[in-house]
């Protein structure tokens, strides 16, 4: 089928539609609000089922595989934007023990998955040398990650990276939430929750995705008047301008080194960073709303989720399907540890929150991470949100340079190398946060305490 404008506007229509009808089911039938599923992985199964690798229901255009590529960009390139460029001195005396926790979990993660995929995967099964990094590209990462990393892989010869990072995501998610749940409700025998919220005691927006009318808030607020240019159309400009830069920087560079591919969506956040520094430097941040860029972003991420799920090919899966579960099996056993016996060490108190958030955005989101706090802390007690954005300040630079180079340290023959590198950056981080006495700290400084808070178990 020929590829014009109106396959773009059908394919959104399509998801568009199935992401509706997920919403509705997630409003109005409790096995989908049990479930916990996002509307996003719900159309994209249904995508899957009934578009061209399947069913062959849903006309969807040949790009569908391509969309997620480009959604990834305008998300990258939306990261910078709205936030002011000024250093975070408190961070480190405030989240020390947060950051250093958070940050060699996520490396470890990335330096064993790929050692064990080399070590064991690899000769048994003869995967390639960047398969074990399916579990922190698709788990730690989600879905944009694989997008990303998928492409940038498919670039140097391995085709089948983006289904299985796209497969390795959704398993990811389901593991998220149903290990997410079973271990809350261990937590809540032993004691070691502090104040568990009963499914039923959850607020409503969390169970059916409906925001109550008086609890809705503005997505954004408008900085310009509606006469001259909509505040939406600037802050989509704004996203933009950067992804497309980011794409013509690449296209160029491409071709002064035709053997050396940097990934689009890197080039987009470096874009991204160069515009909020002109905004900086122009003194126009007031004009620019970061509640809305967000929202923007948001809105792109639910749509590349659908269409990266609905763009897996089950050949990929079925041809790769034992050495992929060996791997996921593996990443649950690491994550299972890391929550277990490691997060005790760093928090002497409300441990457990610190825990099943990390658990959630390590195999599923951010998003669902919270949504697993707020089953544990729905007053937020432990501030484990506030102190996880400015933890993150020092996790992401890390993570987008990893996501930017594992492909071509990959595929250029040092996966060895890389997965060294990760397990002894992960090791100094701990080593830095024994040396500044972050180990064994309470949650938070100011955090608020309730009357017998749950201890680090021995």
């Amino acid at each position: 089928m020929e590829l014009t404008v109106w396959s773009l506007v059908g394919d959104l229509g399509i998801i568009c539609t199935l992401l509706v009808l997920a919403q509705i089911l997630r409003a109005k039938v409790r096995l989908f609000q049990v479930l916990f599923l996002p509307a996003s992985i719900t159309a994209g199964l249904a995508g899957l089922l009934l578009g061209p690798n399947a069913l062959d229901v849903l006309p969807f255009s040949e790009a569908i595989g391509q969309y997620p590529g480009v959604l990834i960009v305008l998300i990258m390139s939306a990261v910078p934007l709205g936030h002011a460029l000024r250093g975070g001195r408190r961070m480190a005396a405030r989240v020390g023990a947060l950051y250093s926790y958070s940050q060699a979990g996520e490396v470890f993660m990335w330096g064993l998955g790929l050692a064990f995929g080399l070590a064991l995967l690899g000769p048994l099964w003869g995967v390639p040398d960047g398969f074990g990094l399916l579990l922190a590209l698709s788990w730690a990462g989600g879905f944009g990650t694989a997008a990303a990393a998928g492409s940038a892989f498919e670039a140097r010869g391995w085709q089948d990276a983006t289904s299985l990072g796209y497969t390795a995501a959704t398993m990811g998610v389901v593991v998220c939430i149903v290990g997410g749940l079973i271990i809350t409700k261990w937590a809540a025998r032993k004691g070691e929750a502090g104040s568990l919220t009963r499914f039923d005691e959850l607020p409503d927006e969390l169970r059916t995705g409906v925001v109550p009318e008086a609890d809705r808030r503005p997505i954004g607020t408008g900085t310009l008047s509606s006469n001259s240019l909509e505040s939406l159309t600037l802050h989509l400009g704004l996203i933009l301008i950067p992804a497309v830069a980011g794409y013509f920087l690449g296209q160029y560079l491409t071709q002064l080194w035709p053997d050396i591919s940097i990934p689009v969506f890197a080039l987009g956040f470096l874009a991204g960073l160069a515009l909020q520094g002109v905004i900086t430097l122009t003194r126009t941040e007031r004009h620019v709303d970061r509640e809305t860029v967000t929202t923007l972003s948001s809105t792109f991420s639910d749509l590349l989720v659908a269409f990266a799920i609905t763009s897996i090919v089950p050949r990929v899966i079925a041809d790769n399907a034992v050495p992929l579960a060996v791997l996921l099996v593996f990443g649950l056993v690491y994550c299972v540890v890391l929550l277990r016996y490691v997060t005790p060490l760093f928090f002497r108190t409300r441990w457990f929150e610190r825990a099943i958030f990390t658990w959630g955005w390590m195999t599923g989101s951010v998003a669902t991470g919270i949504a697993l706090l707020r089953i544990v802390d729905p007053r937020n007690r432990s501030r484990t949100l506030e102190d996880f954005g400015l933890a993150y300040l020092g996790v992401a630079p890390v993570e987008i340079l990893l996501i930017t180079t594992a492909p071509i340290v990959v595929t250029a023959g040092f996966a060895w190398g890389l997965a060294g590198a990760c397990v002894a950056f992960g090791v100094v981080t701990l080593v830095l946060a024994r040396v500044f006495g972050w180990w064994g700290l309470p949650a938070a400084a100011g955090a608020e305490e309730e009357p017998a808070p749950q201890e680090a178990p021995r």
